[in-house]
């Protein structure tokens, strides 16, 4: 069974499934006192989860500079400390935090600052480059994203970074980017069995990209949990954007649509999270699940999708005939 895959047109080979980091990089708030962490972590746990992550086979961890303001990067780095060349690093740029106070400052798309916080990830990170380097304001204009590339292509040629992507969900900014830029290998994407987004998957098939999903677990809700979170956790108070809570708990809509595909999910003995990645291995050979853990016995459960491997034909079918009102009609 294939337990990695290809970083797009990069040729960097990773786990079939990565970590994703947002989550042990602890509280940031926005000054109007939105969350935007996953609450309170244990620094030591996080580490724990980290080492028992690249014993179960991953190699790919995905973090960001203001994850926590920094706080991700640093425990990260400290997990991987003369373990470096046994893991794929995988940062963002774009977001502006202060790391003393925990604070999101905003957004800066200009060169230099691309420039900076890469030094200052590099410093955290404990490491001399980033395996990949990733635009992290998901609604940038395409104009101000393409300014980066030459900045991008220079930190490519310095050995600071192997290659470079965006995380965004509109598929004529994938496009655009990819096209421009001669070392990008991937997007990053919302994509999970409850939210396919088919348009993003085609750019990566024709530019030869891999699909990085965050969200593979719709933020918690395909694991099936329905205790609340906390007040300082993103989904305790949710942004716009994040449909799967309100007030701390599933979306009543949301949560009834994972349980008319529980069953299909589940059918071979796999717990519903574990369907929910294999559904997302299953639905293409460039998609690379990014589930967010902090516990040793996260990555026990989620990680155990690596052997597991792929959705079965037939679960896969029957997940898909039971949303096919959420499918778009042409799917690539």
């Amino acid at each position: 069974m294939t337990t990695t895959r290809t970083l797009g047109r990069s040729g960097i080979t990773v786990s079939a499934i990565g970590m994703g980091c947002w989550a042990i990089g602890g509280p940031l708030w926005g000054n109007d006192g939105q969350p935007f962490g996953w609450g309170e972590v244990d620094d030591d746990e996080s580490i724990r989860t980290i080492h028992r992550a690249l014993d179960l086979g991953v190699t790919l961890f995905d973090t960001a500079s203001n994850y926590g303001a920094g706080h991700s990067e640093r425990i990260l780095g400290q997990a991987l400390a003369g373990r470096r060349d046994r893991a794929v690093i995988a940062t963002k740029f774009g977001n502006v935090s202060e790391e003393s106070t925990r604070r999101a400052l905003g957004t800066d798309a200009s060169p230099a600052f691309a420039v900076r916080s890469l030094e200052d990830s590099l410093r955290r990170l404990g490491t001399d480059h980033v395996d990949l380097y990733q635009l992290h304001i998901n609604e940038l204009p395409v104009p101000a994203a393409l300014d980066l590339i030459g900045t991008l292509e220079a930190l490519v040629d310095q050995g600071k970074i192997r290659a470079y992507g965006w995380s965004t969900d509109d598929p004529a900014s994938a496009e655009a980017f990819a096209a421009a830029g001669p070392h990008c290998a991937a997007i990053q994407h919302d994509e999970s069995v409850l939210r396919d987004n088919a348009a993003v998957l085609a750019v990566c098939d024709s530019h030869d990209l891999a699909s990085l999903n965050r969200g593979p677990l719709a933020m918690g809700l395909l694991t099936g949990s329905t205790r609340a979170v906390g007040a300082d956790d993103v989904r305790g108070r949710a942004p716009e954007w994040l449909e799967w809570f309100t007030d701390g708990r599933p979306t009543p809509r949301w949560a009834a649509r994972v349980e008319q595909v529980r069953a299909a999910l589940t059918a071979d003995g796999r717990t519903l999270a574990q369907g929910a990645l294999g559904w997302l291995l299953a639905r293409s050979p460039r998609t690379v699940p990014i589930p967010g853990l902090r516990t040793v016995a996260q990555a026990d459960e989620n990680l155990a999708t690596l052997t597991q491997g792929p959705l079965s034909p037939e679960s896969y079918a029957e997940v898909e005939r039971l949303l096919a009102d959420l499918r778009p009609a042409l799917k690539a």
